[in-house]
């Protein structure tokens, strides 16, 4: 299974556009990791910034989307997804591999995370807007970044892309379309 990991995107219809024609129309599934319609008072208002119509490109997929709320996200929100928006996590379990997503803005109570690291093969996060993948223990923690609001020194606007059956992560810039990390998990 192809799945497109996305995190906020911030009400930034351009960066969404972007990153789906160029990677996400590629994929069975897409988790979206939270942050998805507001910006959020601190941050600036992203580029293409229009939360109404990220919402109706998003409800008008027919391929599945799995939905983690994040510190920016709201009942408001709600009310215009056609997805749940509820949840602070959720469960991805495949033939191949376990995996926990959450946005990153709650850590888990340390009884938790041992539970974490002897259940999941992967633990997937937004929030920072810094992508990463980092390895610590046979448990592969990746951050897909931000492909409206990127936060690291060179602004690159990214996502991720998980194959489960070669169990492969790769991080990548939707600007120029180049890899900017890639794992076997």
């Amino acid at each position: 299974m192809k799945i497109g990991i996305i995190s906020d995107t911030h009400g930034s219809i351009s960066a969404w556009q972007k990153a789906y024609q160029i990677f996400l129309h590629e994929t069975e599934l897409i988790i979206h990791c939270g942050d998805v319609l507001y910006h959020g008072p601190r941050n600036p208002l992203p580029k293409g910034y229009e939360p109404k119509r990220l919402a109706e490109a998003l409800n008008s997929l027919s391929k599945p989307l799995i939905f983690v709320r994040g510190n920016c996200d709201s009942e408001v929100d709600q009310m215009v997804l056609e997805y749940p928006l509820d949840s602070y996590s959720s469960q991805i379990i495949t033939p191949e591999l376990k995996i926990l997503v959450h946005h990153g803005h709650h850590s888990f109570p340390e009884t938790l995370q041992r539970k974490i690291a002897a259940t999941y093969d992967v633990v997937i996060s937004g929030h920072t807007h810094l992508p990463g993948l980092k390895k610590e223990e046979g448990l592969l923690f990746l951050n897909p970044g931000s492909p409206a609001l990127p936060k690291n020194q060179e602004e690159t606007p990214t996502i991720a892309i998980l194959e489960t059956e070669i169990k492969e992560i790769v991080i990548w810039n939707i600007d120029n379309k180049k890899q900017v990390s890639r794992e076997i998990i």
